[in-house]
């Protein structure tokens, strides 16, 4: 049971809770200023002092004043007008990051909604429920209005969800839970759609996957090195002492770890440098390891954020209104690390080429080469991935189409930003596997017994699961097959 307080939760907290399934409790001390924001709001409604999104209308119609016997209503329309989301639902391990999101940025008491809100989140995270929330409408600014609103209309008994193999409507799945539909009291609604936890949703599990695809590319590379016979020079510690990017330094370290008793590495006598794919190993990974950590630092502050508008202070009884919406430090974020794992792809790729040109391999890494093609056509997957990045990788974050009438004159493009991240991953995640294919296949022309022991303890492993290739054969297995080991990465547990 992880406890939520609005400001401690932590990005391996936040695994756990999305991809385990771990339950979640609520702080007292969060419930305590939820009710104190809540008392504020209510005293605003009590003494009918104009407040945005309180008694006014939204967006460019914020100049209008709604009348107190219409305050709930204003909220339910809010919902209902801004589910406008099109395109495939999100990822089950997304939309149920966003809950947990949403409920954790509530529970800092600067929202002003109810504490029944609050426990109706957490029912629906315990229970696994998953929105089904559209992926594609947020401008990343006045928060991710319209996937937002998909997933608060389950509160009103509205929208679609999973739970479990079931696919449900909202009342459908507030009947399951043992709940009534909530009628909405004033803020609540723009509290609930107005945030950026959509965005961070998409860029925590692109994070998630990409900190797991480091750690595969790192050992893949370390099984190519001595594929290749390459030269464990470059990964002396005092090279990267003398440039000591922390990044750097720890893929190097990993690299002496893995290779730490070759025999086949070093045993190439005609060249005394390898390819920039082998040599700077630390310096490309380790670029990317560093790119990765900043963006990590800068998602746990987003977690544990208030990002709606406007902002309820209970200390002083004042509501602020700001943009904490605006999703500017999340779209760089996210193309950052689309592009730093990109990267990765770029270098693996180039590997593959060098794996299949090997002067003392066969040809194409298959004996009999002419009759068999043997591992020619899966670099052509592999490159054709590499290309989309090339394209997925130019940032919407430089763009801005305002909204609202004008009002909204500057909008971060973030949600464009985070769904472009994730795909990069996806796509390196399988250029990966087809290196990891090719550098099987390659040491199935080596000794294994020269091979480093950690290194020979993958290799085992792999081949348990990817046979050699003697002839042509449907590869499409094998590559479906090695997704499947990178993704899960077990196959580096206790190495």
């Amino acid at each position: 049971m992880i406890e939520l307080d609005g400001h401690s939760l932590t990005l391996e907290a936040a695994q756990k809770i999305v991809f385990s399934n771990e339950k979640v409790s609520l702080a007292p001390r969060a419930l305590e200023r939820v009710c104190a924001a809540r008392a504020v709001i209510e005293q605003i409604i009590a003494k009918n002092q104009r407040a945005y999104g309180i008694n006014t209308g939204f967006g460019k119609l914020s100049t209008e004043t709604i009348s107190s016997e219409k305050l709930s209503l204003l909220q339910e329309n809010l919902l209902k007008s801004h589910a406008v989301g099109v395109g495939e639902p999100l990822p089950d391990e997304v939309a149920r990051a966003a809950l947990l999101f949403r409920l954790n940025s509530l529970l800092q008491g600067r929202s002003g909604v109810r504490v029944e809100i609050i426990h109706y989140l957490k029912e629906f995270l315990n229970h696994g429920v998953v929105p089904l929330i559209p992926a594609k409408g947020s401008v990343g600014s006045s928060g991710d209005l319209a996937p937002l609103a998909h997933l608060a209309l389950l509160l009103i008994g509205e929208g679609q969800a999973k739970l479990g193999e079931k696919t449900l409507s909202g009342r459908e799945l507030l009947r399951e839970l043992g709940l009534e539909p909530l009628q909405l009291a004033p803020k609540e609604g723009l509290a609930l759609i107005n945030g950026t936890q959509v965005t961070l949703a998409l860029g925590f599990v692109a994070l998630v996957r990409a900190q797991n695809l480091l750690a595969q590319a790192q050992a893949i590379s370390a099984l190519a090195v001595e594929a290749l016979r390459g030269h464990t020079e470059a990964f002396d510690e005092r090279l990267h002492r003398a440039r000591p990017h922390p990044g750097q330094i720890r893929v190097a370290q990993t690299m002496r770890a893995w290779l730490e008793g070759s025999r086949l590495a070093n045993s190439r006598t005609d060249d005394v440098q390898d390819n920039y794919t082998i040599r700077c190993i630390p310096q490309v990974l380790g670029a990317s390891l560093d790119a990765l950590d900043f963006v990590a630092e800068k998602f746990e502050i987003e977690m544990n954020s208030a990002t709606d508008n406007p902002l309820v202070f209970a200390e002083s009884g004042e509501i602020l209104s700001g943009g904490n919406f605006h999703g500017q430090i999340l779209a760089f974020c996210c193309e950052l690390l689309g592009q730093a794992v990109a990267e990765v792809g770029n270098f693996s790729e180039r590997r593959i080429a060098l794996l299949l040109e090997a002067p003392d391999l066969p040809k194409f890494l298959v004996q009999d080469s002419g009759l068999n093609s043997g591992l020619m056509v899966p670099q052509y997957t592999a490159a054709a991935l590499v290309a989309e990045n090339k394209v997925l990788a130019h940032p919407a974050s430089v763009d801005s189409i305002p909204t609202s009438g004008g009002k909204e004159d500057h909008n971060s493009m973030a949600t464009t930003s985070a769904y472009k991240a994730l795909q990069i991953v996806h796509n390196v995640e399988i250029v990966l596997a087809i290196e990891l294919v090719t550098v099987r296949q390659a040491l199935h022309f080596r000794d294994p017994a020269l091979m480093a022991p950690r290194t020979r303890a993958l290799y085992d492993r792999i081949s348990q699961q990817i046979p050699p290739l003697d002839k042509d054969r449907l590869l499409q297995y094998d590559i479906h097959q090695a997704i499947t080991i990178v993704r899960e990465g077990s196959w580096l547990n206790g190495v």
